[in-house]
């Protein structure tokens, strides 16, 4: 990967609508260099696809939690039967395994506090192999969605 590769990526990130015509003029190429770079960015995966970025409060999801998950057992059965459960959730947004203690940090978002209690009886405690459930509200988003350092 080049600088070109880089600024295209830079621009994407920006605004992945923009035309290949578009995309060309702004990182200095004719289209179809920038067509081919841009081909073979996608083919190799360092552009895993193109969505609309959402505004969470604006669709009616305006309430966001971190829910810290310690798990009682680690081994891969576990660890499997745990993150599959996980992923059936539509209002985790965001799943990471960590390192130490808690186990995994999801993010989920939800109409309001009520709506979240609910989730969180229902199914966030009834996840598997689950020991411990903590969770803090998100007070406001400071850095969201921000562009990878190029």
């Amino acid at each position: 990967m080049d600088s070109l590769d880089k600024k295209i990526l830079a621009e994407l990130q920006i605004d992945g609508r923009l035309s290949v015509t578009d995309l060309a003029e702004r990182v200095g190429l004719s289209v179809s260099p920038c067509h081919r770079r841009l081909k073979t960015l996608e083919d190799s995966g360092a552009i895993a696809g193109y969505k609309a970025q959402l505004n969470a409060s604006c669709i009616g999801l305006g309430f966001s939690a971190l829910v810290f998950v310690t798990m009682k057992e680690g081994d891969n059965t576990a660890v499997e039967k745990f993150e599959n459960e996980v992923k059936c959730i539509p209002q985790v947004i965001q799943a990471q395994r960590l390192f130490g203690e808690p186990d995994y940090l999801l993010h989920i978002v939800e109409k309001d506090l009520e709506a979240f209690q609910k989730l969180y009886d229902s199914m966030l405690s009834a996840l598997p192999c689950v020991q411990k459930l903590s969770s803090t509200i998100v007070m406001k988003q400071v850095v969201c969605d921000r562009p990878l350092p190029l």
